[in-house]
């Protein structure tokens, strides 16, 4: 199926909930508090994204009770406000908000740069992030369906996917990474030790939860807590939508399950590009240990 996508600044965006209009006023004219928290990655980051932060953010505020994430929709407790709906819901939000998006650095909103607003910034290893986002992309309706995975696998590598590039996405986001506004984790770090990784969440956001809080965000943001969960898993939205025949929303939630999928050289070609396109950023990722993405000189 065909897709018009939205572009705004030279950047495509799908376009069932996207504007120029909501993207432009995101990045123009919308109007950050200090007290915002913005939750931020690349699509397909993590357990569909934003969704396993959006999840954790929303146990984090609530003291670990699961009443909030079970009771309201996810894109209602954190709205995404650079879409049209979500817009409006980020406008009428009393604060303090949790908003989230996919907005690369460079059309984030400008008002963010006179605040003390803060980021969490979730990334993945992005060879998960492309069998990820495929998949998404061959049940979502707002995605054109992926014609092979070598194609989809070229069109992520030369920056072509909806939401821009992900090399450009994570090196003007880490370019904040010495900033005290601005935390970032991998999923890979989520997924190894989620109970430490919520005490740094807490301390980032300067809330000061006690073992039984942080055992329920733990237990409440488990992959099939949230499976079970309604209000995160999007069986809610219409099939000319998300056509759920085709996948499941919160499919796997694993690591390394691109080797499943990726030939010995599509991997070999990735992680040339990889090195090539990442070095000089001077961050170690949990992917960057394997010998086959390492960044060191040869």
């Amino acid at each position: 199926m065909s897709v018009r996508y939205v572009t705004y600044e030279g950047i495509k965006f799908p376009p069932a909930y996207n504007t120029k209009h909501s993207l432009s006023f995101a990045h123009n004219e919308f109007l950050v508090r200090d007290d915002d928290v913005f939750n931020v990655t690349y699509p397909k980051s993590g357990t569909r994204g934003t969704v396993w932060m959006t999840e954790i953010l929303s146990l984090i505020r609530g003291r670990g009770c699961p009443g909030w994430n079970r009771t309201v929709l996810n894109s209602d407790r954190v709205p995404w406000f650079s879409t049209r709906l979500g817009l409006e819901s980020a406008l009428s939000y009393a604060p303090p908000r949790l908003l989230t998006c996919h907005l690369p650095r460079h059309i984030f909103p400008k008002s963010f740069s006179h605040s003390s607003a803060k980021v969490i910034y979730t990334l993945r290893d992005p060879r998960d992030v492309v069998v990820s986002y495929y998949y998404f992309c061959k049940m979502c309706n707002s995605y054109e369906d992926p014609a092979s995975f070598e194609q989809f696998l070229r069109d992520f590598l030369n920056g072509e996917l909806p939401h821009g590039s992900w090399f450009e996405h994570v090196r003007g986001w880490m370019e904040m990474k010495d900033m005290e506004n601005f935390f970032f984790i991998t999923y890979e770090e989520l997924k190894q030790d989620l109970p430490g990784s919520v005490r740094r969440l807490c301390q980032f956001l300067g809330q000061d939860l006690d073992d039984d809080a942080v055992s329920s965000v733990v237990q409440n943001a488990s992959f099939s807590a949230m499976r079970e969960n309604p209000m995160c898993s999007s069986i809610l939205l219409p099939a000319d939508i998300m056509d759920q025949t085709k996948g499941q929303f919160l499919r796997k939630g694993i690591c390394g399950d691109w080797e499943n999928h990726f030939t010995v050289a599509q991997s070999e070609t990735f992680g040339k590009i990889y090195r090539e396109r990442m070095r000089g950023l001077n961050v170690t990722f949990p992917w960057d240990r394997q010998e086959d993405l390492a960044l060191s000189e040869v």
